[in-house]
């Protein structure tokens, strides 16, 4: 092969042209020489043809000729007769062997030199021709090529056509003649062309050149030239798109400092016409600054993957470009000249390339770094005033006010404050600039309108669409909130025009309204606005921001302030400050701060003058929207109540909800709360249904039950529900137990309403009301119900696990008792499902059904807490014995199901036997020492005998409970029983006359009022329309301030009951309803009512608290799996002493004694 002939070289040429023409659109795709030789490398990997090329095909023919002999040689040597491989522990196959042997023989290494030999003539003939053709076309085009060097601006930077073009390789020799003739000392058709040639090679080949450097230097001194320039833009960009960082950094900083240079020999000066983009120095400068701009913003997308030296290069050489205004100091005052960021302002004006710079942490720490140490002028040139006089300068402004917005967010960004300016003598602190921007804010007021993208562009690049996006950017970060905003001089700013009235526009102060919510919307700055008054309306007199607004929002409700004559200007501008309002008042503690200005009195009546305006049209009035502010709260929904309003507001919610919208804006969670707030109280009931909210709950529940998507299981089949309730009916059974969780409610939707039990139901016969739903899925007492469920035992499991969270309330029970004969149906259907045996006799059937049935006539037949009764499982276990808890099908319960039970202070006993004045408030102080120390020592000393009571007695008292005519339920218009009076009945020990006397000495404290429900009922303590509303002190005080103090004190607590839509408050009203019967043990029921005697009945709202701090691990696990309400109702409260909580519960006095008793005192005055 040494001796080639010409016709072998032709033959040769011919079969690698056709292999490279075959693989010609990966090479060209390759972004460098070396990846193209990767990709010649493993060709036989990637390319199934590999085979088929006919330059292989000779290659290995020639090998085959070449090393056939020795690889036969070395196969033989390697085997042995009895066919094992005589191969070494580092070689795996023979193949492995012969191919290291045949790599290390003389033949191979004469086959190499000798294919070398052949080839590379062969190659140099092939590119010889190849750059013939070449310059043939060169010279063909040259004339249209010279056309188009002045190509339009927006052609400059774009690389496409670079992309799909084929590149020429291109020779050291030949890349050191192109340099040499881009000298600036040649002529320029001299360089032209060398810029021509240099554009069709490929650019890693002229980046690895080996005179690159002198290359650089005279591409950028032809940048300043307006022939030459876009050709050296048209490189530049191919070279972005197709290099790594460590090359185009290099680019990059070579195109920042010629940008520099020319800023510095142009120095173009600013006139009040400003600067016409079309003369030639402004054209190319802001081709080049668009080039480096479109580098800025794609560069973050690999700058991770290399040093950061490289990543800071490029960071340090924007920077220093940027920072070109510096130098003006030597330029007079009165002229102002063009610079690098008016450019960017233009090509960027939001500051793009900046915010994803500051998006990484890893580019972050970079930026934060430089402009600390060498470049802080920046920051300070950002802190411009608001510039009038040209479009451009406004430009300026946008992108600085962008570039400073990204800085405030981040901590390092805030460290870079204070900074030095020339115009102030002090360091402009982190304060005073928020101070200027809401200025700025003031100074150029315009409405926010968010109707249509055309109009929400132009307000957001308006001033105070610009300043009021860094401001919402600021408050919706907790530090950057606490570190920017919360600071007393931002605020004074913030309310400066709210103290001045209508000094200044309203649009100025639909602004502030704006910003205000946002900040008390967060738990920092709700506080900051009601706690810290530190606010100075006049020379001696310091209040809190939240007074303020309040006050200013009542006289805009009362049209006190003047200059307000437009009444749409009006209602926008009250509105937004009402929600202002919302955003404080919606909080427990909010509402104590704000309740003695009468906010709702003012709303409600305002309502309804704009109620009587609006009557007949079907536009909601301006107040329902924000009439929802106070009922996240039990006091808040007690005085919407004393409106008159709460219809209106409660059908208003419900059009919302129906049409899937939020409840309102930035509202955090969704109806859940709000509902079950409203749910709680029976004229918060009385409005859900008379909204039409609780049939559409119905309707919906049966749905999801009973009917499904048919469209869906053609497609996918439903599963068969594996949970006693599926997933899928999960959010509808616990929307059904917050709303029946209080009795009132239970009464309001059930009292007097019969079940329909009718002979036959259609299929298509679905249930509107509670009443119906009770029937259908609980009351399953007939062939025809059972016949009318698609999913008998499903719907039917349903309904008993909604029938036990009802009943869970023994008040809601006994109703259920009286009206239906729970218990009865109950033991008929279990006796129904028994399997006859041989002898007669017969056994209940286990199944899933009859274990819940099971279970619900257990929790209702025996009372008690955690240790005096025994509640069966409600699932069929593994093993021979799958439910070893006898069932039963007729009273009396088993015995296994009530566990069996296990002396007076004598000091405490001569005490109380030497009394003589007990009306002396020193004989009280010294009876609460007495009991904190036998608290803290032997706590069953107090209940004594009380015990002995709590088996045999208490199971017959309820028993009489549970066959009493309705009329037990129903005392002197009470809707319930009077569990108090029950309890001292057996404290007592069944004796009539004591419990009598001590009930009557009771009902003259305090207290009573809170521990006795059935007692001030409609009593004359009472404003009569509070007394009417059916509202009780327990809920609208006690609760109210339960919450409140979670808040505070259990602050996890109260997220995991906003988060799974049930309220503290219901919980609070069902145990202390019930004098927590069935949650826990005797003693410590006698505990709970002998510390809110003693103590004072602030301690009602402390035990409360006591018992959501013990369950308070419970209640963080069970709100993750969504069964909180479930847990809280059927669970009892296990371990909990009320010993071991007093000194909690002492702190908590000493802490808020005087705002919760002092409050309690006010019982005849509630709404005041």
């Amino acid at each position: 092969m040494s001796q080639l002939t010409p016709e072998d070289e032709l033959q040769l040429q011919s079969l690698l042209k056709q292999l490279l023409q075959s693989i010609n659109d990966r090479i060209s795709n390759a972004p460098s020489t070396e990846c193209a030789e990767e990709v010649l490398l493993h060709l036989e990997e990637t390319d199934k043809n590999f085979h088929n090329y006919e330059f292989v095909k000779y290659l290995r023919q020639y090998m085959e000729t070449s090393l056939g002999t020795v690889v036969e040689e070395e196969i033989k040597n390697l085997t042995k007769g009895d066919g094992q491989h005589a191969v070494g522990s580092g070689q795996d196959t023979v193949v492995h062997s012969v191919t290291r042997k045949t790599r290390e023989s003389a033949e191979y290494q004469q086959m190499m030199q000798a294919l070398k030999n052949t080839m590379v003539p062969v190659v140099e003939s092939l590119i010889s021709k190849f750059e013939e053709d070449q310059l043939r076309k060169e010279e063909m085009h040259r004339e249209a090529q010279h056309t188009q060097s002045n190509t339009q601006y927006n052609d400059c930077s774009d690389s496409d056509s670079s992309f799909n073009q084929s590149y020429a390789f291109i020779r050291q020799e030949q890349l050191q003649a192109l340099t040499e003739n881009l000298d600036s000392s040649k002529p320029k058709e001299v360089r032209w062309e060398a810029l021509q040639a240099l554009c069709s090679a490929p650019p890693s080949d002229v980046l690895s050149c080996e005179s690159w450097s002198s290359l650089r230097r005279n591409l950028c001194a032809a940048l300043t030239e307006p022939d030459l320039s876009d050709h050296v833009l048209q490189f530049f960009a191919k070279s972005f798109s197709s290099s790594p960082l460590n090359v185009t950094r290099e680019i990059y900083t070579s195109l920042a400092q010629t940008v520099e240079s020319s800023f510095h020999s142009l120095k173009v000066p600013l006139h009040s016409g400003g600067i016409d983009i079309n003369r030639p120095e402004i054209s190319r400068l802001l081709k080049q600054i668009r080039l480096m701009n479109d580098f800025q913003k794609e560069v973050t997308t690999f700058w991770i993957r290399h040093p950061e030296k490289y990543m800071e290069e490029v960071i340090e050489s924007t920077f220093s470009l940027l920072a070109f205004h510096s130098d003006n100091a030597s330029s007079p005052r009165s002229v102002k000249l063009l610079e690098p960021l008016h450019l960017l302002a233009l090509l960027d004006i939001k500051a793009t390339w900046f915010k994803k710079w500051m998006h990484g942490h890893y580019s972050r720490t970079v930026v934060l770094r430089l402009l600390e140490k060498k470049y802080k002028s920046l920051v300070i040139f950002l802190k411009i005033s608001f510039y009038t006089e040209t479009e451009l300068e406004y430009a300026l402004f946008v992108h600085s006010l962008s570039v400073l917005g990204m800085l405030l967010i981040y901590t390092n960004g805030r460290r870079l404050f204070p900074v030095k300016v020339h115009k102030y003598k002090d360091p402009v602190t982190l304060t005073e600039l928020l101070v200027i921007l809401i200025n700025i804010m003031y100074q150029h007021p315009k409405y926010l309108c968010i109707t249509s993208i055309v109009c929400l562009f132009s307000d957001m690049l308006s001033p105070s669409g610009l300043v009021m996006e860094v401001l919402w950017m600021l408050c919706e970060r907790t530090e950057c909130a606490a570190d920017c905003l919360h600071m007393s001089p931002v605020i004074e700013t913030l309310l400066a025009p709210v103290l001045t009235k209508l000094k200044s526009p309203p649009a100025t102060l639909t602004l502030i309204a704006d910003v205000l919510a946002r900040i008390a919307n967060t738990n920092k700055g709700l506080d900051l606005f009601l706690h810290k008054k530190d606010l100075m309306i006049s020379h001696s007199q310091r209040t809190s921001a939240a007074h303020i607004i309040v006050q200013f929002t009542l006289k805009l409700l009362n049209k006190q302030i003047p200059g307000l004559s437009d009444p749409e200007v009006s209602y926008s501008l009250c509105g937004a400050f009402i929600f202002v309002c919302r955003q404080m008042y919606n909080t427990c503690e909010g509402l104590q701060e704000l309740r003695p200005y009468g906010l709702h009195k003012a709303l409600a009546t305002s309502w309804r003058q704009v109620t009587t305006l609006l009557e007949g049209l079907q536009t909601p009035a301006p107040g329902t929207n924000q009439g929802l502010n106070s009922d996240l709260t039990p006091k808040g929904l007690l005085l919407l109540q004393q409106t008159g309003a709460i219809n209106e507001c409660v059908g208003y919610m419900f059009s919302r909800f129906t049409k899937k919208l939020q409840v309102l804006n930035r509202v955090k969670f969704g109806y859940g709360v709000m509902v079950t707030q409203i749910a709680a109280t029976a004229p918060g009931v009385v409005a859900l249904s008379s909204s039409g909210f609780i049939k559409a709950l119905v309707i919906e529940l049966w749905s999801v039950l009973e009917c499904g998507n048919e469209d869906v299981r053609v497609v996918r089949p439903k599963p068969t529900p594996m949970d006693p309730i599926d997933r899928s009916c999960l959010k509808s059974f616990l929307s059904l137990v917050n709303l029946l969780s209080s009795s009132q409610s239970v009464w309001e939707l059930l009292g007097h309403q019969t079940l329909a039990n009718m002979d036959e139901y259609t299929l298509r016969e679905v249930p509107t009301s509670i009443p119906d739903l009770i029937d259908r899925l609980i009351a399953v007492n007939s062939d025809a119900k059972i016949h009318s469920l698609f999913h008998f035992e499903q719907s039917h499991t349903f309904g008993l696990r909604v029938l036990s969270a009802l009943c869970c309330n023994l008040d809601t029970f006994l109703l259920l008792e009286s009206q239906y004969n729970i218990c009865s149906m109950l033991l008929q259907r279990q006796k129904e499902n028994v399997a006859e045996m041989a002898n007669g006799t017969g056994e209940i059937i286990l199944d899933s059904l009859s274990v819940e049935r099971n279970y619900v006539l257990v929790s209702v037949s025996v009372v008690g807490g955690p240790s005096e009764r025994k509640l069966p499982p409600r699932s069929i276990q593994e093993g021979d014995d799958p439910f070893p808890w006898p069932m039963f099908s007729c009273y009396p319960v088993p015995q296994c199901y009530a566990l069996e039970l296990k002396e007076t202070d004598p000091e405490l006993n001569a005490f109380l036997a030497s009394a003589e004045d007990i009306s002396d408030e020193s004989w009280m102080e010294v009876c609460r020492s007495h009991y904190r120390r036998i608290m803290a020592k032997t706590p069953t000393l107090l209940t004594g005998e009380g015990k002995e009571l709590s088996d045999a007695t208490i199971q017959h008292f309820i028993h009489f409970l549970i066959v009493a005519p309705p009329s037990v339920c129903l005392q002197d218009s009470y809707p319930g029983y009077d569990w108090l009076s029950s309890t001292v009945f057996l404290v007592m020990k069944g004796d009539m006359d004591r419990a009598l006397r001590l009930l009557l000495d009771l009902s003259s404290l305090l207290v009573s009022a809170f521990i006795w429900p059935a007692r001030i009922h409609a009593s004359v303590h009472v404003p009569l329309a509070v007394a009417e509303s059916g509202i009780g002190p327990v809920y609208w005080c006690t609760a109210h301030y339960v919450e409140m103090l979670l808040k505070s004190e259990l602050p996890l607590v109260h997220s995991a009951f906003r988060i799974s839509g049930f309220t503290p408050s219901q919980m609070c009203i069902h145990w202390l309803t019930q004098c927590l019967w069935n949650y826990l043990d005797w003693p410590e029921i006698v505990h709970y009512l002998s510390t809110c005697v003693l103590m004072g009945a602030d301690y009602q709202v402390y035990m409360c608290v006591a018992l959501f701090k013990h369950l308070q691990p419970a209640i963080l696990q069970q709100t993750q799996s969504q069964e909180l309400q479930v847990f809280l109702k059927e669970e009892p409260i296990r371990g909990f002493r009320v010993c071991d909580y007093l000194d909690f519960m002492e702190d908590l006095e000493h802490k808020y004694r005087d705002m919760v008793l002092t409050d309690m005192k006010n019982i005849c005055n509630p709404v005041d």
